[in-house]
């Protein structure tokens, strides 16, 4: 029969560091595999030495996900060849070639598991590699090769067909059928049946020490079948099965461990080596328990021996051996027992005794279920495409077709109780009867099922005049026999066990009367497994478990306990499984719509600390999720939920979730978000530097005109000049000319912001004035600048170098703290800003006035203004007079046609800079 040949690795023509060729002589599933060098030249070749001279049936290969050749050859020779002499090249025989995909449709993210039927003999084979497939990952243009497997058998086995044809006549007449059915997968079946255990995918996906555990139970199930022991080899053929699951699970934590080794995460890698460990010894026990391995602990794959263990059946060789269970010694599950049973006691069995304990599969596939449905793993394997599936997989049974059994009850009655679930379930014998709780106790699901529903009717046609007492025992041993139908894996008993504790609540405890206390009873007995079973790995039953505890929540009789939502808003454990963190939020922020947060046991508090913690879970649904939760709780009490919630900044910003949550919350305020923002300031920008395009070539326009209008008077006082000086000639006293006036004579002694003139203003008056007296200006409290009052909210917001630490008040428009921003939205004390077309906002006073630039000034520098300017009460009284006839009208003529922060020309004492900012020089 074909099996798996090893192999060495003879040469290989290059290789990156860290991945040679030796590594495809180990099949794991952390395995890297070889990888050609980079930008290395094609083909690329490796020659593998097989341990024996054989013939080759099967030849398997595994690719990488993106480091993909375009074609691999198959070349095989019985002898190695002297790689040095080109002329001996030709003792290679070529088999062929196979083509990979460039695995564009899975993204690069699957791995392709090539397999080859042939037929050659020899003990050398060479792989050729031509060119990779290109893609955006494969930077270096490399080829790679994760695994590759060898099955054939023997070559002087396979060459000599008559042995074959001679083996087949004996059996013609010794009436035996080589294509028996069931012999199909055993020594004796058909002579190509290759083994799955030596298929690729089985070494790639396995834990190593499962896998030697379960080809050493495979041995021995090939040996129950030549010894016709077909119950022992049924139940090895399902220990394998489930084996294969744990294996797999292994595998994965493997995986994720080495991963967190790469990132450097060693907590991670600590936890997921004790949960292997654990994992693994809880197996261990479990087979040890039930005789299925040697008593020792198995650790190392090289201590499992991969011959079949030698056994008899004779008297006189009944030895203990502790590595080779008796049948009749199995119990009915490997690794858990669900639903306890007492084993029978243990009688000394001669060697033609035998057993007569339930062994059906149906009842090891219950138990196996249920033990592997508890566990928060998706058993899925790693991604692997497989052009030419090698493995012929058994499909697995549905909830349905679980029990042999036909549904209505099969024929006799349900097994008695053992001692154990005696002892467990006493108090529920002594209420409710032996008979019906060995119903829920069978093996068989249809009579767990019938249980239930004639508990059902026996509560429902309880008379109304029961004593209490009575009624209450019948109530807690109902609730018991749930509380096991609610961990069952059948379908039909998990949703009759759903159906009865909804009849408790909502019938049987209000027609009898009872109190709230039995209602609690029942809810926090059940709540903790309904809310495991929607983790579960079916989908159906976690729909089910999740739909029934939004109805049981929403009762009239659970919903002023407030119990459910008290489970639902608990941290989620880090080790809980994706499906049921995702049934966890999706259950509360269903409910939170249905019952809100007013006496209902969810609070502000416990909802928005789950919330914000589950914004740090690992699966993106989850997160998604609980951002709609904290938006839905924003649209019910604002500023509240603030205080949960870091300060809005850019720091912050950078995490995309609060990114999204405080965008949310723009548009649930009718504020615009930071993208309209954004928007919003480049419109306004465009059209300030249209403004002030249009304002300079105003004012270009108006010098122009004062030139012309100087020009003309200097023409008109020429003539009279020319008088002066002929007077002068005649002997007559002549005055000194007048000086020119500049062209801007007019901004002397001038203040333009507050038009105020005096001699006094000198270059260093004016610095000055600018810096404690123009009622126009302050200095900022943070940067020390001098700015104008009407852009201080601008400043602070925009240019000031504390800047990041204000944030803007959504009601009246001016800067806040952002440490005091909270409290201040909070309180909502401030008078809300009216719109700029309609009012000005004065961020000293925080009041609003009529629009408009000279409105800034009567509001500043008026008696009835301002009145937190303090520079009008101490400044005004020291002001000098104006020179009498020439003070209004030269500030008049100095701020004529244009307004506060217009490019005009700017004192010497003072720069200007954007935003209306002006330091001190």
């Amino acid at each position: 029969m074909p099996h798996k040949i090893g192999f060495v690795v003879v040469s290989s023509s290059g290789h990156e560091d860290g991945f040679s060729a030796r590594e495809l002589m180990i099949h794991a599933p952390t395995v890297s595999g070889w990888r050609s060098p980079r930008f290395c030249q094609f083909p690329q070749e490796i020659v593998l030495q097989m341990v024996e001279r054989c013939r080759i049936r099967k030849l398997q290969l595994l690719a990488h996900q993106y480091m993909i050749p375009s074609k691999v050859e198959f070349y095989i020779s019985e002898s190695l060849p002297e790689y040095f002499v080109p002329y001996q090249a030709e003792r290679f025989r070529r088999l062929g070639y196979i083509s990979l995909c460039d695995n564009e449709k899975t993204g690069c993210k699957a791995r392709e598991l090539k397999s080859v039927y042939v037929d050659a003999v020899g003990q050398f084979l060479k792989l050729i590699f031509h060119e990779n497939h290109v893609n955006k990952y494969n930077i270096y243009n490399q080829v790679a090769l994760v695994a590759v497997n060898i099955i054939g058998d023997p070559a002087d086995f396979g060459d000599e067909s008559n042995i074959t044809s001679r083996e087949k006549l004996i059996d013609h007449y010794l009436g035996h059928n080589s294509e028996d059915p069931a012999l199909e997968g055993t020594c004796t079946g058909k002579s190509d049946y290759i083994s799955p255990l030596d298929d690729l995918a089985f070494d790639m996906y396995q834990d190593p020490e499962v896998a030697q555990i379960i080809r050493k139970l495979d041995e021995r199930k090939r040996e129950a079948v030549q010894k016709e022991r077909y119950d022992y080899a049924k139940k090895l053929k399902q220990a394998i099965a489930d084996l294969q699951k744990v294996g797999e699970r292994l595998g994965r934590y493997e995986v994720e461990k080495r991963c967190a080794v790469e990132k450097e995460d060693y907590d991670l890698a600590k936890e997921k080596k004790q949960q292997m460990e654990q994992f693994r010894s809880q197996v261990y026990e479990q087979l040890q328990l039930h005789s299925l391995v040697d008593p020792e602990p198995v650790r190392r794959p090289s201590d499992l021996p991969l011959q079949p263990l030698a056994h008899s059946a004779s008297p006189r060789h009944q030895q203990p051996v502790p590595s080779l269970p008796q049948e009749d010694r199995a119990p009915e599950s490997w690794f858990a027992e669900p639903f306890p049973q007492e084993k029978p006691p243990a009688h000394a069995l001669g060697p033609s005794q035998h057993s007569t304990v339930d062994l059906s599969p149906r009842a090891t596939d219950l138990h196996l279920k249920t033990h592997l449905q508890s566990m928060p793993y998706d058993e899925r394997p790693l991604p692997a495409s497989r052009k030419q599936p090698a493995v012929a997989l058994e499909p697995e049974k549905s909830d349905s077709d679980v029990s042999e059994a036909p549904r209505g009850g099969a024929a006799g009655e349900p097994e008695p109780l053992t001692e154990k679930a005696l002892r467990e379930a006493g108090p529920a014998v002594d209420v409710l009867g032996e008979s019906l709780v060995a119903g829920a106790y069978s093996k068989t699901w249809s009579y767990r099922e019938d249980a239930l529903l004639a508990l059902y009717k026996r509560l429902m046609e309880t008379p109304a005049g029961t004593p209490k007492e009575e009624l209450k025992s019948m109530l807690r041993a109902s609730i018991f026999l749930v509380r096991r139908a609610l961990r069952d894996i059948v379908t039909p008993v998990f949703q009759a066990s759903l159906k009865l504790l909804k009849m408790i609540i909502t019938q049987y405890i209000p027609k009898h009367k009872l109190s709230k206390l039995e209602t609690a009873h029942c809810v926090e007995r059940t709540i903790p497994i309904l809310l495991t079973r929607t983790g579960d790995s079916s989908a159906r039953l976690r729909v089910i478990a999740s739909n029934f505890i939004q109805e049981m929540a929403l009762f009239k009789e659970v919903r002023s306990l407030q119990i459910i939502p008290s489970y639902l808003v608990q941290p989620l454990k880090a080790n809980s499984s994706n499906h049921l963190a995702m049934s966890q939020i999706g259950l509360l922020a269903r409910l939170l719509k249905d019952l809100g947060t007013r006496g209902t046991g969810f609070t502000i508090d416990n909802v928005m600390k789950f919330s914000v913690s589950t914004l740090e879970h690992r699966v993106y649904e989850v997160r998604e999720t609980a951002v709609r939760v904290i938006l839905d709780m924003y649209k019910q009490h604002r500023a509240f939920i603030l205080e949960y919630l870091p300060p809005d900044d850019n720091t912050i910003r950078k995490n995309v979730l609060y990114k999204t949550i405080f965008e949310g919350f723009a548009k649930i305020d009718g504020r615009p978000t930071e993208a309209e923002i954004r928007a919003q300031k480049k419109a306004a920008t465009e059209e300030a530097e249209k403004r002030k395009k249009e304002e300079i070539k105003a004012l270009q326009g108006q010098l122009a005109a004062l030139k012309d209008i100087q020009a003309e008077a200097q023409g008109k006082e020429g003539p009279s000049v020319e008088a002066e000086s002929q007077d002068t000639q005649g002997g007559k006293a002549a005055s000194p000319p007048a000086p020119e006036a500049p062209d801007n004579h007019y901004l002397d002694n001038l203040c333009i912001f507050c038009g105020e003139r005096s001699e006094s203003f000198t270059e260093e008056g004016l610095d000055l004035h600018y810096w404690k007296q123009c009622l126009m200006l302050t200095r900022c409290a943070h940067c020390k600048q001098v700015v104008e009052i009407s852009s201080l909210t601008e400043h602070l917001l925009t240019e000031c170098d504390k800047k990041d630490g204000f944030g803007k008040c959504y009601r009246c428009n001016e800067a806040v703290l952002k440490e005091e921003l909270p409290r201040h939205i909070k309180t909502k004390e401030c008078n809300p800003a009216k719109p700029e077309k309609l009012a000005n906002r004065c961020p000293l006073c925080h009041e609003n006035f009529s629009p408009g630039e000279e409105a800034w000034k009567a509001h500043l520098m008026g008696p009835a203004g301002c009145t937190m300017n303090l520079r009008k009460t101490h400044v005004l009284p020291k002001a000098p007079a104006l020179l009498p006839g020439k003070g209004p009208a030269m500030a008049k003529s100095g701020t004529s046609g244009s307004k506060i922060g217009s490019k005009i020309p700017t004192p010497k004492g003072l720069s200007k800079s954007s935003g209306r900012t002006y330091t001190k020089q």
